[in-house]
């Protein structure tokens, strides 16, 4: 069927029509009053964005969806029975369950989706006359047709490719654990790193396809076409030696866990370097595994969910479908705030404190408060929590003494020397009880109860 023929008997729709008939839906999806369930079976939708929205149990029956733009969209058990999909944008849209039987997706996007359970088979679709309407209907079967589509890093557990075309499909990093690809034309597809674990191969055409570093595990290929095919890299199933290893390793699992409970008296750290660990399946859950040295290990699947992993070394490790739920790793690597962090620090290089020459790292270094005393003792630390960002600097002031009152003066200090002083972004507003102060050395300093600025040189100064 052409492209002049599958637009003929098709209603086409503009985009606040679109908007209409799927806000409604969305109300009905979510029990509220005046849904209506989105029934657009053979329209023309082509061009339309639906990106973002909730089509949940939505009707799309045969319509022309060519380059419709469905980011992130919600289409779980949706009816796309026929639709045409060619060049349509489905970066990680949710299709779970979805009916795209006889759906041609040739050239679409569905990079990171979630295909779970989707059914891709062939289909036969009632096509009406152009002129006699539904009077008189013609059957025709349509074959699942995925050439050149877009799934990487896409989900595809459990879906039905039967006798699909996927000719230069890319399937890299996707899983595809207990798909159904019998008969499917693979040729030239790329699955470079895509967990094949469990699925049904048998009759397919893989000629030509990478297979590098996917995981073959418990997929059968000997009734595949797999001539000129690269399986470098490739996973296999298990094998009887690591099984028999499977105890003793976790034997070393379980002595880490009692060296980190009884702070190294005993046990040892677990040394797993280049080890298959697929055989232990869920033993290492929640386990203490601090300091663990598992470099070029075998984790593909395995279940670390509630794990303690500070300190662990992992360099090169296939942690691919891994459990990671709840795992507890070093501070550093899972990037939390640190306890001192947004503070001022010794070990930060940060300028020398009032009445300390620059070249007297070892005196600024033991005086880090002296940087975070404020105007009436309030830290500067607050001020700069409140104000926006605040960055310390080197700045040269008239004189070291009564500068801020409520701060004790360095006996050190004189006049004329680098001090440190706080570079604002923004104004504060001083309250009033602060216009006038007498400081220890200073005499009676009247001030104004208006806004004052800090400026670079460190001196306050109205605007």
């Amino acid at each position: 069927m052409n492209a002049a023929q599958s637009v003929v008997g098709r209603r086409r729709l503009s985009q606040a029509e679109l908007d209409m008939i799927v806000t409604a839906h969305e109300k009905f999806v979510t029990g509220k009053q005046g849904g209506k369930r989105a029934t657009l079976r053979f329209m023309q939708l082509s061009g339309l964005d639906l990106s973002f929205r909730n089509l949940v149990d939505a009707d799309l029956t045969g319509s022309l969806l060519e380059g419709c733009r469905m980011v992130r969209a919600k289409l779980d058990r949706a009816s796309l029975f026929g639709c045409d999909l060619r060049k349509s944008d489905l970066r990680q849209a949710s299709l779970v369950r979805a009916d795209l039987r006889g759906a041609c997706l040739r050239g679409a996007n569905l990079g990171q989706a979630d295909l779970t359970q989707a059914d891709f088979r062939e289909g036969q679709i009632a096509i009406p006359h152009p002129r006699r309407g539904l009077d008189t209907l013609r059957h025709e079967a349509r074959q699942g047709e995925v050439d050149e589509a877009n799934f990487s890093g896409a989900t595809l557990d459990g879906s039905r490719f039967e006798g699909v075309s996927a000719f230069k499909a890319d399937f890299s990093d996707c899983s595809l654990k207990g798909a159904k690809l019998s008969g499917a034309n693979l040729k030239e597809a790329n699955l470079v790193g895509a967990i094949l674990e469990g699925a049904d191969v048998m009759g397919a055409n893989l000629e030509g396809a990478n297979l590098s570093g996917a995981v073959l595990a418990g997929v059968d290929t000997s009734t595949a076409r797999v001539s000129g095919a690269s399986m470098a890299g490739a996973v296999g199933s298990v094998t009887p030696e690591a099984i028999s290893r499977a105890r003793e390793l976790h034997e070393r699992c379980l002595s880490n866990q009692r060296w980190c409970q009884t702070g190294g008296k005993e046990g040892a750290v677990a040394r797993l370097d280049g080890q298959d660990l697929r055989p232990l399946g869920d033993k290492l859950k929640g386990l203490r595994l601090t300091a663990m040295s598992a470099r070029g290990a075998c984790m593909v699947g395995v279940d670390l969910s509630g794990a303690q992993l500070q300190g662990a070394n992992l360099q090169n490790a296939d942690l691919r479908a891994a459990n990671l739920r709840g795992v507890r790793p070093s501070r550093r690597q899972a990037g939390r705030r640190q306890p001192d962090q947004g503070r001022p620090s010794p070990s930060l290089p940060v300028a020398p404190a009032a009445g300390t020459r620059a070249s007297d790292p070892d005196r600024s270094a033991k005086r880090p408060d002296a940087l975070c005393d404020g105007p009436g003792g309030r830290s500067q630390r607050g001020l700069a929590g409140r104000g926006g960002p605040a960055r310390f600097g080197l700045h040269r002031r008239p004189c070291g003494q009564g500068q801020f009152p409520g701060r004790r003066p360095d006996p050190g200090s004189r006049p004329g020397l680098l001090t440190a002083g706080l570079t604002r972004r923004r104004e504060i507003r001083l309250p009033a009880r602060h216009g006038a102060e007498r400081c220890e050395k200073g005499g009676a300093r009247p001030r104004r109860p208006s806004s004052v600025g800090i400026g670079g040189d460190g001196v306050r100064r109205r605007p």
